[in-house]
């Protein structure tokens, strides 16, 4: 059984900074995809962040990019997200996700989710 937890959101000032983590249990994060998507209310689920587990590499959605950082710790089998210089725009439920993707930019390719945790950011 699958399952991915996420933790660490809260609320925080903008300009602040937060560490998402994603502790996954019956799924090894160094052997599958792994994603961070946001969901703001009346907004359809947006690309944050993804790691490969083939090459390691890493993408940030264009909203993010300079400022959020995904990684993996493989010993403690848990993804994290790091938010700098956080926005109020940055506001929303943030959520981890695993699978085998091709792009990893779209959530209909996982298989995985977490429940998500709140992220808000105040002005």
């Amino acid at each position: 059984q699958v399952s991915l937890v996420e933790s660490g959101g809260g609320l925080v000032q903008a300009g602040g900074s937060l560490r998402l983590s994603c502790a996954a249990s019956g799924l090894t994060v160094r052997f599958y995809d792994m994603g961070w998507f946001r969901q703001a209310p009346g907004k359809e689920r947006e690309f944050v962040g993804a790691i490969r587990w083939r090459n390691d590499n890493t993408y940030a959605g264009d909203s993010v990019k300079g400022r959020f950082t995904i990684s993996r710790d493989t010993l403690k089998n848990t993804v994290y997200l790091q938010m700098n210089s956080l926005k109020p725009e940055d506001t929303a439920v943030y959520y981890c996700a695993g699978g085998n993707v091709a792009t990893g930019t779209t959530a209909r390719e996982y298989d995985y989710w977490g429940q998500g945790t709140q992220v808000t950011v105040s002005s």
